[in-house]
């Protein structure tokens, strides 16, 4: 475990997506767990395909000074290069991207105020069929809209990074065929591991791959099966390292803290998550990244491909698209 720890004392600690929801106990104190256990960056996404643009602005507002309240510990993240400066500082850099096209409400020149205001990457679609293209839970999947070709070319001129989670199959491979930078999942299982209307296959991982992103490993147990633990989560991990690569796969725990109403929500919303039953929410303990890293170097692993799934890998697509 000596080497293990070592190795996050010595990496860039990334994860990709945390919930912004002070109703579910993600608020600002929840970033201390993770500031505590080492990261240099998270991704909250404060606002989604539940808000139109008068109450994704008043979130995203709450979310800019919730972040900027404790700035010995916190950076809000404007720029690459306040990543960079605060690991350097000792601190947490804190992203903000959207979960789903409605704060947009069909007006693609938002895109360009929400990247003013912070906002570096969204996945379009959340689940359902929206103006976008298809999502992972309905019953059909279309395929890329006319607007969504728009909303991937606008993406692509601001450099905000574009997510494939909770789109639908086809749609997925059309986003990828359709943009010019790298698309990653940012918060997702694997199918050949875990079958489940959320994981990505074997054609969405090399599809990924080939564009140059990164699939990132979800910490929520329905998804990984079984608990959230080192192993459940190195399952999911190697089978990506096996099939592409390991400097394709990154994390994206998406941790809720109360996971009752969660999972209160989850049931009364079907229509959205799929009608099935869903076991109680668990999710990844941050605080067992040494368990991690651990399980990764018993399996053989380099620390070069340690380093890039705790975030080496997020770090070089972002990197290379956000501006």
């Amino acid at each position: 475990m000596e080497r293990a720890q070592e190795l996050i004392e010595n990496s860039l600690l990334w994860d990709m997506v945390l919930p912004y929801e002070p109703a579910m106990g993600n608020d600002v104190a929840l970033l201390h767990r993770w500031y505590e256990a080492g990261f240099s960056f998270v991704s909250m996404h404060p606002a989604g395909d539940r808000h139109g643009i008068a109450e994704a602005m008043v979130r995203i507002a709450g979310a800019r000074a919730a972040i900027q309240s404790d700035p010995d510990r916190f950076v809000l993240m404007e720029r690459f290069s306040d990543i960079r400066q605060a690991q350097a500082d000792g601190k947490l850099a804190v992203g903000l991207h959207l979960e789903g096209t409605q704060p947009l409400e069909r007006n693609v020149e938002m895109l360009e105020v929400y990247h003013a205001l912070g906002v570096r990457f969204l996945h379009p679609v959340f689940n359902l069929v929206n103006f976008f293209g298809g999502g992972c839970a309905d019953r059909t999947d279309p395929g890329l809209t006319l607007y969504g070709l728009r909303v991937i070319e606008e993406m692509n001129r601001l450099g905000m990074l574009l997510d494939a989670a909770h789109a639908g199959h086809r749609t997925t491979l059309e986003m990828i065929e359709a943009s010019s930078d790298p698309v990653v999942f940012t918060h997702n299982a694997i199918d050949a591991v875990e079958p489940h209307f959320r994981n990505v296959k074997d054609d969405q991982i090399k599809a990924c791959a080939a564009s140059g992103g990164v699939i990132g490993i979800t910490g929520g147990n329905n998804y990984l099966g079984g608990d959230a633990t080192p192993e459940t989560l190195f399952r999911h991990i190697d089978h990506v390292a096996s099939l592409v690569g390991p400097e394709h796969v990154g994390l994206g725990f998406d941790v809720v803290v109360d996971t009752q109403v969660l999972d209160d929500f989850v049931r009364d919303r079907r229509a959205e998550w799929g009608d099935r039953d869903w076991p109680k929410w668990r999710f990844f303990d941050v605080d067992d990244m040494g368990g991690l890293v651990q399980v990764m170097l018993d399996h053989g692993y380099s620390d070069e491909a340690v380093r890039g799934v705790l975030g080496g890998n997020f770090m070089r697509v972002c990197e290379q698209v956000w501006s």
